[in-house]
């Protein structure tokens, strides 16, 4: 992990589950050790390949490189690329609203949207 310290656009870490990371691993999932994950850090994936070093070599050097975002532009769609742009124009107090406007509707109207779902499920099978 060292040859990757003060890296900007790769981080190596290692995560005690059990103590201040818990709460880390409950967001990405983590059930047991050990667990290794890979990729854009509000998406991560399952590591299952060999677990030497060179493996992990291996894989990292065939499978991980930029992703799209604002740094990468060209590797999005012509759609993700507009919406980047939109919210990079927006001034930083605007955009963390719109962000917390966006949670409050998913944390207040999912669960019901849910409940309503598997009501209209249960219904549309006793209607068989």
């Amino acid at each position: 992990m060292a040859e990757f310290k003060g890296n900007p656009s790769a981080l190596v870490a290692d995560v005690d589950c059990t103590a201040e990371g818990k709460e880390l691993c409950e967001t990405h999932g983590i059930k047991g050790y050990p667990s290794i994950k890979h990729g854009d850090p509000t998406d991560m994936k399952d590591y299952n390949g060999g677990r030497t070093l060179d493996d992990m070599r291996k894989f990292a050097s065939e499978n991980l490189g930029p992703q799209c975002g604002p740094e990468h532009l060209d590797l999005c769609s012509a759609a993700v690329q507009k919406k980047i742009k939109t919210y990079s124009d927006m001034a930083d107090d605007v955009l963390q609203k719109k962000i917390d406007q966006a949670l409050s509707r998913v944390n207040d109207d999912v669960p019901h949207m849910k409940k309503a779902l598997a009501y209209l499920k249960t219904k549309a099978k006793a209607d068989l």
